[in-house]
């Protein structure tokens, strides 16, 4: 496969790149956090492709990237008011809140069969601009093979992915370089099934309370 490297700050290159995500290939695009690997959520072929350009074990599931909260309501009829502090508090950003799914709303892959989804809006025009033109649910892991070093420029991601993927898209960086914090919001109490960029005294002072790790 030819890897198409296109320039993010180009209306034409983002919309070429919107409509590989339509039509079921793999794009990486950058977001706040690192480069993220995205494919139609809704488009099981488009998914192993992920899977398979990544190596990625095949019981991690995928976390969907937004650009608008208003989506939220296409994959979860359960946003808590914990979720909603959340939201308010560090959407677009870092964090990958996990809702309760609604049942078909996408490929079953993206989730491995669990009854949950995570859910992130990332703080970047690039990565926004593009989820708004493909107009497609986007799953996003990071875009790097399994196992090295999650990317934050362009020219690392194709050091891992050129030629297994159809487009890298350029944009400005990925001034965060970290993962996403991922907290569980699906339950009565919220846990921190990942750490990441967001620490949970951040979290706590806006909850009020404290909020505990899954291994902790």
């Amino acid at each position: 496969m030819h890897t198409v490297l296109l320039d993010g700050t180009q209306k034409e290159d983002l919309a070429q790149a919107a409509h590989l995500l339509r039509i079921g290939e793999p794009v990486a695009f950058p977001t706040d956090t690192v480069y993220g690997l995205g494919a139609n959520a809704q488009d099981e072929a488009a998914i192993q492709k992920i899977y398979h350009a990544k190596g990625r074990p095949s019981d991690k599931p995928l976390i969907l990237l937004i650009h608008d909260k208003a989506q939220l309501e296409q994959f979860t009829n359960h946003v808590s008011d914990t979720a909603q502090k959340l939201m308010d508090a560090f959407w677009p950003g870092p964090l990958t809140l996990v809702f309760p799914l609604l049942e078909g709303t996408v490929s079953t892959t993206v989730t491995r069969g669990k009854t949950t989804i995570g859910v992130r809006m990332p703080n970047h025009p690039t990565a926004l601009a593009l989820l708004q033109l493909a107009n497609v649910p986007v799953a996003a892991p990071s875009a790097n093979l399994s196992g090295n070093p999650s990317p934050t420029t362009a020219s690392q991601v194709a050091a891992d992915l050129d030629g297994r993927i159809a487009a890298i898209v350029t944009g400005s960086v990925c001034n965060i370089g970290e993962a996403s914090t991922i907290v569980d919001v699906s339950g009565d109490i919220p846990v921190i099934l990942r750490p990441g960029a967001i620490s949970a005294i951040q979290l706590e002072e806006v909850l009020g309370f404290t909020i505990k790790a899954v291994n902790a």
